[in-house]
């Protein structure tokens, strides 16, 4: 680890740098995203920690939970996060509800705030007060898609003939307003992210179709788009063990048979998603 990393005070004038993964789609690849980024980032020496909004599924927080059983049962030392949960209110009123949600996630960070450099938040994937709140709060906001009209049609409507951007979607207006509640409140910037996971699945035409939106919506509501994660079995094999493919020099492989070519490539698809995301902390400590 970078002593340099590990001594960091926080990334963001002295405050944690937020990631948050937002997507109202399921089945996006958003939590074992996340957890690749908070175990990269752990690996080059920064205190991370995590923030599950999604208390019903808790997809992320399994994910943790599976790692930190994995390691009493073997013995393994393994990086962590700090984890911190945070359910939806139970209040019937909404107002009294919002105002809840809204203590619960200040409380959350704040007693984080001192414990980590980097705080990654996982939001459930529908539109929730809690899920707003977090994405103002973004740094990096992170988008999981698998790479096919069907995902696209969160960000954008699109033309049936022509593939053309109609209009932004529902969940593209709500990151607008997102961005703009930011700015006025700190002066903020949110770097929004679309991550293009399972592009080698899609046919050639169709590939292209979805690059061109892509880029037309680059210049229309402000998104980047980079790869992301392939369609590989390993991804799903490493959940159970709470492993990421950052993890596996260290634990012998999955089932302690070393790391084939699949898990070479996979581990270098998961480092190139790192550098893509272009985390400005990271870049200055670099430099």
């Amino acid at each position: 680890m970078p002593d340099s990393a590990a001594q960091n005070q926080g990334p963001v004038n002295g405050r944690p740098y937020l990631i948050v993964l937002g997507n109202e789609k399921g089945g996006s690849g958003k939590s074992t995203t996340a957890m690749h980024i908070v175990i990269a980032l752990l690996r080059d020496g920064y205190r991370v920690g995590t923030i599950d909004l999604d208390a019903r599924q808790k997809s992320l927080t399994r994910y943790i939970e599976n790692r930190q059983a994995f390691c009493k049962e073997t013995g393994h030392t393994l990086p962590m996060p700090e984890v911190r949960v945070i359910p939806r209110s139970e209040h019937r009123s909404s107002d009294a509800a919002e105002a809840d949600e809204k203590e619960r996630f200040e409380a959350a960070y704040i007693e984080l705030a001192d414990k980590v450099d980097v705080l990654v938040i996982d939001c459930p994937g529908s539109d929730t007060y809690l899920s707003r709140l977090a994405h103002t709060a973004a740094d990096t906001l992170v988008t999981p898609v698998n790479d096919s009209f069907v995902d696209l049609d969160l960000l954008a409507r699109v033309d049936a003939d022509t593939h053309k951007v109609i209009g932004p979607s529902l969940y593209a207006e709500m990151v607008w307003k997102a961005r703009q509640r930011r700015s006025m409140a700190d002066g903020g910037q949110i770097d929004w992210i679309v991550l293009r996971n399972r592009v080698g699945s899609l046919h050639a035409k169709n590939k292209e179709r979805v690059e061109g939106v892509l880029s037309e919506l680059t210049k229309r509501i402000g998104i980047r788009y980079i790869p992301g994660l392939g369609e590989r079995v390993i991804y799903r094999e490493l959940f159970l063990k709470g492993l990421t493919l950052m993890d596996l020099k260290d634990t012998g492989g999955v089932d302690g048979k070393g790391l084939s070519m699949s898990h070479v490539a996979a581990r270098q698809e998961v480092r190139n998603l790192i550098d893509g995301l272009a985390l400005s902390f990271r870049e200055n400590a670099v430099s």
